[in-house]
């Protein structure tokens, strides 16, 4: 059983780094590049068991996609993750205030970033 990731982030060579790592495991991953991507292949994928957010993308910031997801009652339960390297106080505060599960600041550990990867989905539908 895989498990489906969704990640935003709209510099190329991060968001091909998450996917590399993850892929190493059981996760199967959609990559896209802005905030409305993210919002589309959440319509697009129901399966999708975890969000990974970068906070500055073009479109809707990650903050803002996390707002949205939070107000859909058909995704306000599904983990999501922030990732940026803007490591601003603010940004982590408002994150946590939208209910995020984790926020990790670049460059991260992306061994670090697996094991929560794997927590945060460990009761995700059909994994055992």
């Amino acid at each position: 059983m895989t498990i489906h990731v969704l990640v935003a982030d709209d510099e190329p060579h991060i968001g091909r780094i998450i996917q590399t790592k993850l892929e190493q495991g059981p996760f199967r991953v959609t990559l896209v590049s802005d905030g409305p991507a993210a919002l589309s292949a959440l319509e697009e994928y129901p399966d999708i068991a975890l969000v990974l957010l970068d906070v500055m993308m073009p479109g809707l910031t990650g903050l803002e996609v996390l707002a949205r997801i939070r107000a859909d009652a058909r995704w306000s339960a599904l983990p999501c993750m922030i990732l940026t390297a803007g490591g601003h106080e603010q940004h982590r505060e408002e994150a946590f205030k939208l209910n995020v599960d984790d926020f990790l600041t670049k460059p991260f550990s992306p061994k670090r970033l697996f094991a929560r990867v794997a927590e945060l989905t460990a009761t995700a539908p059909g994994v055992s």
